[in-house]
């Protein structure tokens, strides 16, 4: 596909600080020794744009939607908070159904070294090794999307300032950036396989042995004496295991297992919020909604009110 010229393109404002000479996927790219930030604005509706990278990426969306085609995979929206981790030379196909020159999408892509990569891998695994022996840590470019968190969008945000700033320190605070990026990313695919394949690890993961039971008996007092007892190590060294692959601690993750299935009984309209709060475990009302906008920033009310519209 070709680029269309715009004869009003000098009257937009580009919000990159770039040139603006295309409405589709017009590009600034910012330089690092390891890494490129490319910054990407689409300013008109166009659908299978091509595109790839040579080397890992990392995407991730700022504003507006994209419709991604890759691979034999069912084409998928791609959405701000999102991001989307892929391979050197991985083609893809990209519509942009809703751009329009005072709605532009915006999106980011970030290609990092497989030389910086490694070597952060194996830094990592020298001085944070995985508590199971035959495990290590390793990052898995292929076709990963994920949902952004909270630390993971500050993250970006903080890579696009340093980038486009002009700073002395500038080579060294983007390295250390894209140090912690490639250590995120590791934990945040290891707490996805976990989390979303736990009982292919039943036999051979202490952890996603516990995850199972912590699921399983969400409804009655969970210790950490009995979890500790389940993985067969020392609280300290449960707690680092926990933290280091699922990002959070044991009482967090209780919680935010129990917010799931509440979640789920909400979604049933058949359900009340009071149901929710006993079938999900907690013992109160006040406390299960404040637990709930702990975690989901809104009331049980409010999720249950806009599963209606």
């Amino acid at each position: 596909m070709k680029y269309a010229k715009n004869s009003s393109a000098n009257h937009l404002v580009n919000a990159f600080g770039g040139r603006l000479d295309r409405l589709v996927e017009n590009k600034l790219t910012l330089g690092h020794d390891n890494a490129e930030l490319h910054l990407y604005e689409t300013f008109q509706r166009a659908r299978l744009v091509e595109l790839q990278f040579d080397a890992p990426v990392l995407t991730s969306m700022l504003k507006g939607k994209k419709v991604m085609h890759i691979d034999e995979l069912t084409p998928f929206d791609y959405l701000p908070g999102e991001s989307l981790m892929l391979p050197a030379h991985k083609p893809m196909r990209i519509d942009f159904p809703d751009a329009e020159l005072q709605t532009p999408t915006r999106c980011i892509a970030l290609t990092i070294s497989d030389e910086f990569i490694r070597e952060t891998v194996n830094t990592l695994n020298e001085q944070c090794p995985l508590v199971e022996e035959a495990g290590e840590w390793r990052l898995e470019a292929n076709n990963y999307h994920l949902r952004n968190d909270y630390e993971m969008n500050s993250l970006i945000d903080k890579i696009i300032r340093t980038f486009r700033n002009d700073n002395s320190f500038k080579p060294f605070f983007i390295t250390n950036s894209l140090k912690e990026l490639v250590v995120r990313l590791m934990q945040t695919r290891a707490k996805s396989v976990l989390l979303d394949q736990t009982q292919q690890y039943l036999s051979t993961h202490r952890l996603a042995f516990v995850i199972d039971f912590i699921r399983k008996n969400l409804t009655r007092n969970l210790s950490i004496d009995e979890l500790c007892n389940k993985a067969c190590l020392s609280k300290s060294h449960f707690f680092r295991l926990f933290k280091n692959e699922l990002g959070m601690s044991p009482v967090q993750f209780i919680l935010t297992e129990r917010i799931r299935l509440a979640k789920q009984v909400l979604s049933n309209p058949a359900k009340s919020i009071t149901d929710a709060c006993y079938e999900s475990g907690f013992n109160s009302l006040t406390h299960f909604s404040s637990a709930f906008r702990s975690v989901e920033q809104i009331s049980p009310r409010q999720f249950k009110q806009q599963l209606k519209l």
